[in-house]
């Protein structure tokens, strides 16, 4: 199957216009499932609360995800992709995955970074692994996490020990790290992943932020298949056999996943 980043350079609060952009760089983009950054509609450097809530929207039936639907349904791949989401009273970090029949499912990030914490609610849907299908119908488990999740070597094993054969890892990086880390994120895990950042800058009145790009996809081997530099627009693509990260087993004698001695990893 084809799976594919986007990376490119939203303007703060214009839904509107980053959407149409994203619309121009995916036209004629043939893959079974693309990977877009977090808060990828919205900007991320929030200068008030006021500003989120102008342009926090519910899930299903906001703006971002309704466009996600119809580009699914226009092409048939599976989208991901980060937003702002208001529930309540409550606001989120989420990324939603959209297929053509709609909604399959939504993760809200758990590991906030930054000033997210002045003004997201923590994550409280665990992490979860989605049954999902590619445009001939065979099927894998999708996995989800944000950004500064790859810090935190439990969110990529929690959604490998559930059966993810992908993790989709829409992002907004701004520390150099994280594409030196995943490749080892996939292969201590045996799974394919799929970071999409942004890149340039965003100001938030007090502070500017630079974001870093480097969008990468790694295979369970830990090499990386697809990489994005630090500047510009990409559409990056690579063909992936999900089947490749349905075993753990590296030698005849040892399974990753059978090896382990939980019974070992508990702090006394």
């Amino acid at each position: 199957m084809q799976v594919a980043y986007l990376q490119y350079n939203p303007a703060y609060l214009e839904r509107t216009r980053n959407l149409k952009r994203v619309e121009a760089l995916l036209e004629g983009v043939e893959a079974d499932l693309i990977v877009l950054p977090e808060l990828f509609a919205s900007g991320y450097f929030f200068k008030s609360i006021a500003d989120l809530e102008a342009i926090a929207e519910p899930v299903p039936d906001g703006p971002t995800t309704q466009w996600m639907f119809a580009w699914s349904r226009k092409t048939g791949a599976v989208l991901v992709g980060g937003l702002p989401e208001r529930s309540g009273t409550q606001l989120f970090n989420s990324a939603v995955v959209v297929g053509p029949d709609g909604l399959i499912g939504r993760y809200r990030k758990i590991h906030l970074f930054y000033e997210e914490k002045l003004h997201f609610s923590p994550g409280d849907l665990g992490f979860p692994v989605f049954d999902v299908a590619d445009r001939s119908g065979q099927t894998y488990r999708l996995g989800v996490m944000i950004c500064y999740d790859w810090y935190f070597p439990e969110a990529a094993r929690t959604l490998a020990l559930q059966g993810a054969d992908v993790i989709a890892h829409p992002a907004n990086l701004v520390r150099p790290d994280c594409p030196r880390a995943m490749p080892i994120r996939a292969l201590e895990n045996h799974v394919f992943t799929i970071t999409a950042n942004r890149y340039g800058m965003e100001s938030n009145g007090r502070e500017t932020l630079r974001f870093i790009g480097r969008s990468l996809i790694c295979d369970p081997a830990g090499r990386v298949l697809q990489e994005a530099p630090a500047e510009g627009d990409q559409v990056g693509l690579a063909t992936i056999d999900p089947r490749e990260a349905r075993t753990r087993r590296i030698t005849p004698h040892n399974d990753l996943f059978a090896d382990r001695r939980p019974a070992f990893y508990r702090l006394s």
